[in-house]
């Protein structure tokens, strides 16, 4: 009667909530499992980080209105920054003045004022950004630093990826899937009391479902003899281990409420905002979210915040995305280095390139794409606190000084978790792949403290 039921039936009838949890089987397993590279020849020197945590600001956060300040000069063709900068904390940063929680912390950042990227297109730079390629399907960053280092938390996922719109975020392309990243959260942020439900299937005792999931895994066996040395049916079945496990952690990880007031108003928890391009978002429900995962073990979390692509209204959208994302990023340092995780937490900030300046002599609000020179951030996890490496030119639309590419971008950051990033590599269609792709990549350690 057993071989009569179908493996596919099964799956889809069962309602343990596991299902929901396997997530494309991307639920990576504990470190020391399969696949962790912690004692292989990837490692490289010992790691300044454990863990990453990634804000994502997909579509182009204007670097001359943030970060990169290019006083008026009068020309109007490049006037310079279209907001007040101001220098910040013993650094002397610049910092513009939307940004000005986040300017608190001034002495906590490093920041890159010479990226580069090799394309202004949209959908290539990102997939460039989070992946090293910009055609091709390749594992993005989370899942190489998965694969190469696994979890911290046997019940957790290595890799959580919160409000990601594009699977290529989060995907594990070639490399097993236990090494894709387990989204949490699309398209308006459903990561509240729903997520919960779904994610506890508070339905049924605990001992029914362990016998509904002990059932289904004896099939999943009995087909994997079959397929002997089959990687991807063997992540299948960790995953759905790892997804019963997650049910008596995750729901209390995602689960607020014991949060005070204080901490939910520090973050913004619930306000959410709208204005032109600016989709609505609860960007601080995500920030406190990754306060909480990478307290858990979590090794990779990234945030996604949408809508910086403002070709017109440039100052307005510009404005109502700082504004959202500001007062969150600036409690999620903070709490960080309360909690004595600062140390060893990378932050990342940054999106797919930037923009060039207002050409207001046409009467126009707007901006385009700058893939020539931009900026990002780090902070904590061992790089230089109030540290400014390299520069654009005088019109802030072209790096000129200490550039530094995606790839090296890539490079410095698997170097700080503890992996060459010559070393951490996969055999594919005959040949071997690494993140950092197979152009010079260089590891930036000026950046380093």
């Amino acid at each position: 009667m057993v071989d009569m039921i179908s493996r596919r039936h099964m799956l889809q009838s069962a309602s343990c909530g596991f299902g929901y949890l396997a997530l494309q089987a991307s639920l990576c397993r504990a470190a020391g499992s399969a696949g962790t590279l912690l004692d292989s020849p990837a490692a490289g020197k010992s790691p300044r980080a454990k863990r990453v945590i990634f804000l994502c600001m997909s579509g182009g956060p204007a670097q001359m209105d943030t970060f990169d300040y290019k006083p008026q000069t009068g020309n109007k063709k490049h006037p310079g920054s279209a907001f007040a900068f101001q220098q910040r904390g013993e650094s002397g940063m610049w910092i513009s003045e939307l940004l000005p929680e986040t300017a608190k912390h001034a002495d906590r950042l490093c920041v890159i004022n010479g990226m580069h990227a090799d394309t202004g297109n949209h959908a290539q730079s990102f997939l460039q950004l989070h992946t090293g390629e910009r055609l091709r399907k390749r594992p993005s960053m989370g899942s190489w630093i998965s694969y190469g280092l696994g979890s911290e938390n046997e019940n957790l996922p290595a890799f959580i990826s919160l409000n990601a719109a594009k699977p290529s975020v989060y995907s594990s392309a070639f490399l097993p899937t236990e090494y894709a990243g387990t989204p949490i959260g699309t398209n308006g942020e459903n990561m509240s009391a729903a997520t919960i439900r779904d994610i506890s299937g508070h339905h049924l005792p605990r001992s029914v479902k362990r016998s509904q999931l002990d059932f289904v895994q004896q099939m999943n066996r009995k087909h994997a003899l079959q397929r002997s040395g089959d990687k991807h049916l063997e992540g299948v079945i960790e995953s759905m281990e790892l997804a019963f496990r997650m049910q008596s952690t995750a729901p209390e990880l995602l689960d607020l409420s014991n949060e005070t007031e204080a901490t939910l108003k520090r973050y913004r928890v619930g306000k959410k905002l709208s204005i032109g391009t600016c989709r609505p978002t609860d960007f601080g429900r995500q920030c406190l979210l990754a306060r909480r995962f990478a307290e858990a073990g979590v090794r990779f979390i990234e945030l996604n915040h949408g809508g910086w692509d403002q070709h017109k209204n440039h100052r307005r959208d510009l404005k109502a995305n700082c504004d959202t994302t500001d007062a969150p990023i600036a409690a999620l340092l903070e709490d960080l280095t309360a909690r004595g995780l600062m140390d060893d937490t990378l932050v990342v900030w940054g999106g797919e390139f930037g923009r060039p300046g207002l050409t207001p002599e046409d009467g126009k609000d707007e901006t385009g794409h700058n893939a020539k020179g931009f900026t990002f951030w780090m902070a904590g996890g061992g790089v230089k606190p109030g540290y400014v490496h390299g520069k654009t030119n005088e019109t802030g639309d072209r790096a000129v000084e200490g550039k530094v590419h995606f790839r090296d971008l890539h490079a410095t950051i698997l170097n700080l978790m503890g992996l060459d990033h010559r070393k951490l590599n996969f055999q594919h269609e005959g040949r071997s792949h690494q993140l950092t792709g197979p152009e010079e990549a260089k590891v930036v350690t000026d950046l380093f403290a």
